[in-house]
């Protein structure tokens, strides 16, 4: 099974850490980000592994190579302008035909993705995404469940029109032609697949109840730094 990184951002949040750095070479506890989720993939037995990046794209691939420094095959899919996150797994899986996975390279996240695989195949899923349980709800899309399928995405509810406290964490288990439904080019998988498929009883939750820490901006990158444990 392959799995993909989603890797290509700019990191504008981040600045000034990269404007010489590309965000998936940031450290958390003196590893790139980007470092924490192979290393996670390898414990569940995923070593077959596809770096989409573009930002610095040299310097991500010179610092992981082919991968074989942590007993793992890396690849690299090059986006020469932004695709957004569907066009970039797009690209990622030009004549794939088997199940993969997908996350996002500026979440940390200690997924089970031997239970996320194994769920997915017992629900006959299309797509199964990790959520998490979050305090704050207003912040994020807040998934809608039918017992495990998800129904609808609510965009930043208020407290009391949440469906539930559980935000898409950026995990993802997907079947090939779960992507048919994204146009050519530039789209978002989050808004033009996971939200358009919802409801129609072939995307399913995980739930991660673990470690999860996104690092898209400066706060959320210290706070992940002081608090994630290895």
């Amino acid at each position: 099974m392959k799995a993909i990184i989603l890797a290509g951002g700019l990191g504008t949040r981040l600045r000034p850490l990269t404007h010489t750095t590309p965000k998936p070479l940031l450290p958390v506890k003196e590893r790139p980000i980007v470092e924490h989720a192979i290393l996670n993939f390898k414990k569940h037995g995923i070593t077959d592994i596809i770096l989409s990046i573009g930002y610095k794209a040299d310097l991500i691939k010179e610092y992981f190579g082919n991968g074989s420094k942590w007993g793992v095959s890396i690849d690299y899919s090059i986006e020469d302008d932004p695709l957004g996150t569907g066009g970039a797994v797009k690209k990622a899986i030009e004549g794939f035909d088997e199940t993969f996975l997908v996350i996002n390279g500026d979440n940390l996240a200690d997924f089970n993705w031997t239970e996320a695989i194994r769920e997915h195949r017992e629900n006959k899923a299309k797509i199964t995404l990790a959520l998490y349980p979050v305090e704050d709800v207003t912040q994020y899309g807040i998934a809608r469940l039918e017992q495990k399928k998800i129904t609808e995405f609510v965009e930043k509810p208020s407290v009391d029109k949440a469906p539930s406290n559980l935000n898409n964490a950026g995990g993802y288990v997907i079947e090939p032609n779960a992507l048919d439904i994204l146009p050519e080019g530039v789209s978002s998988i989050e808004k033009d697949c996971f939200e358009k498929l919802a409801g129609t009883g072939v995307v399913f939750a995980h739930i991660h109840s673990a470690q999860w820490y996104p690092t898209d901006t400066l706060e959320k990158y210290n706070k992940a730094n002081a608090e994630y444990k290895l």
